[in-house]
């Protein structure tokens, strides 16, 4: 009974998420769906893996100036250049998790810091970059070469459709056999390796997962906005995307989703009104976050449920 509730409820999740285009501005309903999917990477990482990274802004703003350029320079299909741009995130975070892992605690997210700064310099020094303007004009294309993916509703479905999959894929990666090691890791890492599990190997498989998964939203996010750049590549998006995962819920499934639409909301809202005060805003929600709501919005939620039928 509890799992066809639950199902019911993704679906219900779904027809909204097929209706709202209709209802609400389709580019911002898209910004939301590729942080939701950046967040649910890295929630992957570290709510689940217990590997803190700050450096996931690489991978997300890599793989935008991959599909950016490919789909520009060479005219790449859209579907062509977002699974490029992920590729090229997943060897960057083998690269990255291979270095980082043979550390831990804040030694292991200061490398990834470091590793990240080294591709922000690298997308402010290649030609292909744009330096400090970006990558602008990036074209839409048509999707499988039938789609014309300048049509902001079909648009809208072709990110919809990506971050179901991708959100699925996470859902499922969660519930195997290797999810359940990656928490064994998280809870309890010297118990792991006593099993016999080869403890850097699952580590740096969810390293390389979550960086693909991060691409994929980068890739997305520049076809959205047509525009690769720095932002995309800048520490300050490894920081909103902790925020984003923190707020909505560190190690639920649906959590980081749900505090990516928080994020995105307030920062569209508030903009025009308060103007570069958004930044000590998010500051203030993200203190008051981890003093007040530990579990974040979603394990909040979850637990008082789980209180209340308990007792």
């Amino acid at each position: 009974m509890k799992l066809i509730r639950l199902n019911a409820g993704w679906l219900a999740l779904l027809a909204l998420a097929l209706v709202a285009p209709f209802v609400f501005y389709p580019t911002f309903l898209m910004k939301v769906l590729c942080f939701a999917l950046f967040a649910s990477a890295f929630n992957l990482l570290l709510g689940f893996a217990g590997l803190l990274s700050f450096g996931h802004a690489a991978f997300f703003g890599g793989a935008a100036y991959v599909c950016a350029a490919l789909s520009k320079n060479y005219g790449l299909t859209p579907e062509l250049a977002v699974l490029a741009g992920a590729a090229v995130a997943a060897v960057l975070g083998l690269g990255v998790g291979a270095l980082s892992i043979r550390r831990s605690g804040i030694y292991m997210t200061m490398i990834t810091l470091a590793l990240a700064q080294l591709v922000f310099f690298l997308a402010v020094q290649l030609p292909f970059t744009g330096g400090e303007d970006g990558l602008q004009g990036v074209p839409r294309g048509k999707l499988f070469g039938l789609i014309d993916l300048n049509d902001n509703i079909a648009m809208y479905f072709f990110v919809l459709a990506v971050f179901v999959a991708g959100f699925w894929l996470i859902r499922r990666t969660v519930s195997s056999p290797f999810g359940q090691v990656l928490k064994a890791i998280r809870e309890n890492e010297p118990r792991a390796i006593s099993l016999g599990y080869d403890v850097a190997r699952y580590k740096l498989l969810a390293f390389v997962l979550s960086a693909a998964l991060a691409g994929v939203a980068g890739g997305l996010k520049s076809l959205v906005f047509q525009l690769a750049s720095l932002t995309d590549v800048h520490w300050h998006m490894s920081g909103e995307v902790v925020l984003m995962t923190l707020l909505g819920g560190l190690g639920t499934i649906a959590g980081p989703a749900v505090g990516a639409l928080t994020i995105v909301t307030l920062e569209n809202e508030l903009a025009d009104k308060v103007g570069s005060w958004v930044t000590v805003i998010m500051g203030v929600i993200f203190v008051v976050c981890v003093l007040a709501f530990r579990r974040g919005l979603v394990g909040e939620i979850l637990a008082l449920r789980g209180r209340r039928s308990g007792s």
